[in-house]
């Protein structure tokens, strides 16, 4: 389940609810690129935004289509009393893992974390993966917290929101946080751009965005990393720098994502909840170039 590349596809949205059909073809899509995993209701898969009922529905949905390939749900919310809820729809659903990141308006402290994650697996007969997003959450995950968090039960995976570039640093700091961690939970690495490092760097898993949307092209860099060929997994990230400083331009992955969906035709015109909004039209021109140029459809 937490190994190899975990695809999160975006949550086609209207302001009637999730575009069920749109839904549906991106994650056959993904399940007949070959994908190790699918990530449900991920950050850009919008979760924050949709009600209980629309997330229960989105999870459903993953399963239904996923055709057998594992399933991991998001299931953050600011109050413990919501998380336990939708892990409880996640797992009605067949979802066959959880994601969770500790969200808040106020600043957490370390006990109030280490809170949640207590409450959340205690209530679980599924796994649960661990989701360090500081960028979304404000929040930053010490190595002792993980280590902490790691010895609870129903624990399988870390999600770390990247590694250093220079690939001896990357090893070192993946090094260090497993050696807090029990054998059995993995350490998957996010933010697209550290995909390969974070794999030639020994995590188990990649997951990612642009795995929900360009499966074929983000399996070659997983299959490369994992069959031990550094070179050929950083030559081929590499190769998608221009894909990646669009990314950083705009402030991360969603607008990008959304945009791109719409210009290969997976999603009938706007599908970002208001007052989200895709690409301007010159920046959407420049992105329809460069998924020509870098052959990504």
């Amino acid at each position: 389940m937490f190994s190899g590349l975990s695809a999160f596809p975006i949550t086609p949205l209207n302001e009637d609810g999730i575009d069920e059909a749109a839904y549906g073809r991106l994650v056959r899509r993904l399940v007949a690129a070959g994908v190790d995993s699918i990530g449900a209701l991920g950050s850009t898969g919008c979760y924050p935004y949709l009600s209980r009922a629309e997330r229960a529905r989105a999870a459903q949905l993953a399963v239904e289509h996923a055709d057998g390939v594992p399933v991991m749900v998001g299931i953050g919310a600011l109050r413990t009393r919501d998380v336990l809820a939708l892990a409880e729809d996640a797992q009605k659903a067949g979802a066959r893992a959880v994601l969770l990141a500790p969200m808040s308006y106020h600043a957490l402290t370390e006990d109030e974390v280490y809170g949640l994650y207590q409450a959340v697996t205690r209530n679980l007969s599924i796994p649960l993966c661990v989701y360090d997003n500081p960028g979304t959450t404000r929040f930053n995950f010490s190595d002792e917290l993980h280590g902490r968090i790691a010895q609870l039960p129903n624990i399988g995976s870390i999600k770390i929101p990247g590694v250093p570039a220079e690939p001896a640093a990357a090893a070192e700091r993946v090094a260090r946080l497993r050696a807090l961690i029990p054998a059995s939970v993995t350490l998957g690495v996010s933010g697209d751009w550290f995909g390969a490092a974070g794999m030639n760097a020994g995590c188990e898993a990649w997951y990612s965005v642009i795995g929900g949307l360009f499966p074929r092209t983000t399996l070659a860099i997983a299959r490369a990393a994992q069959a031990g060929d550094a070179a050929e997994a950083t030559r081929l990230s590499e190769r998608l720098r221009p894909y990646w400083d669009l990314i950083a331009k705009h402030g991360g992955s969603l607008r990008v994502t959304a945009s791109a969906l719409d210009i290969l035709g997976l999603v009938s015109g706007a599908c970002l909840p208001l007052p989200l909004k895709a690409l301007p039209d010159a920046e959407r021109a420049g992105l329809a170039k460069l998924i020509d140029t870098l052959e990504l459809a």
